[in-house]
């Protein structure tokens, strides 16, 4: 039994009280009496032990304790009816919560999410960007898009579609088609998650590790992606999350070689959602979104 746990009505009450710094329009809020608001806010006192308010001649004023303690209520209050909507949801269509990495969720996700409105009116997906694997348990997420290894412990992985990254950069700064040592001669902008990315890319396309590769490094695609355009160097980018960039002529593709055994997107399911209605309609729209062979795979 939690014995230190106060009720949710002397939280409410508590709450509108400290919102108001006063009971009369804590009970107009509530449809309550003042003397219920004034049980209420008395009774919490007692069962913590600190008061909370301090009784002033033209109402009441929180002492430092509440003031604290008012942000610390209204935060969980206000998770508490988050979480709530999000149960309610569940029942016209379903609510999907999706650990997404961020470039893949903002340049090809977010865009696309509209026919997905059309098609399944009442499905909600909630994003949060999470950039390394994680548990399942250990957190309220039901499914994850990430590049990388897609073997996550009681997991199932559903291929998307390979990073396929090529030498891209501002025109201003050149302009291809560049061979390998042509681009070896540049400022090769490096991602700190895909430390050898440009160490395979010259294998790969028969050209020695050039002996100077200490470029500028940036953690994610978009970062990358802006500091192309802005003329700071090379980088090695899927062409899908910079259509934009491309079609306005502010990034060129230097070479058309992307370098074998590069990463790929997956969706990442725990097996124990696998079945679950919203997460299956979810995998199917975004299977057929990412191509035929991600579809393929999917109906496997």
């Amino acid at each position: 039994m939690r014995k230190r746990l106060p009720s949710t009505q002397a939280l409410l009450a508590f709450e509108a009280a400290a919102r108001h710094e006063s009971f009369t329009r804590a009970a107009q809020e509530l449809s309550l009496t003042q003397g219920a608001i004034c049980r209420q806010v008395a009774g919490l006192e007692a069962l913590v032990g600190v008061l909370l308010f301090q009784r002033v001649r033209r109402g009441v004023r929180l002492t430092d304790a509440g003031e604290r303690y008012a942000r610390l209520v209204r935060r969980q209050l206000d998770t508490l009816e988050r979480d709530t909507q999000a149960v309610m949801a569940h029942q016209s269509g379903g609510v999907l919560e999706l650990a997404v990495v961020p470039t893949f969720a903002t340049r090809w996700l977010l865009p696309r999410l509209a026919q997905l409105r059309s098609a399944r009116p009442g499905l909600q997906i909630n994003m949060a960007t999470r950039t390394r694997p994680f548990l399942f348990e250990d957190t309220e997420f039901d499914a994850a898009i990430y590049s990388g290894d897609p073997r996550w412990p009681g997991t199932e992985a559903f291929f998307l579609m390979h990073e396929n990254p090529l030498p891209v950069c501002s025109p201003a700064l050149a302009r291809g088609p560049l061979d390998a040592a042509g681009i070896a001669a540049l400022p090769l902008l490096q991602q700190s998650t895909r430390p050898t990315a440009w160490r395979d890319w010259f294998v790969s396309a028969g050209q020695p590790k050039p002996g100077d590769m200490a470029g500028m490094r940036l953690e994610l695609f978009s970062m990358l992606a802006q500091a192309a355009s802005d003329g700071l160097g090379v980088a090695l980018i899927p062409p899908f999350l910079i259509q934009q960039e491309l079609a306005e002529n502010r990034l060129t593709v230097l070479n058309p070689h992307s370098g074998p055994g590069q990463r790929a997107f997956h969706l990442i399911v725990p097996e124990r959602k696998l079945g679950q209605p919203a997460l299956v309609a979810f995998r199917d729209w975004l299977t057929r979104q990412a191509g035929p062979e991600a579809a393929a795979t999917a109906r496997a």
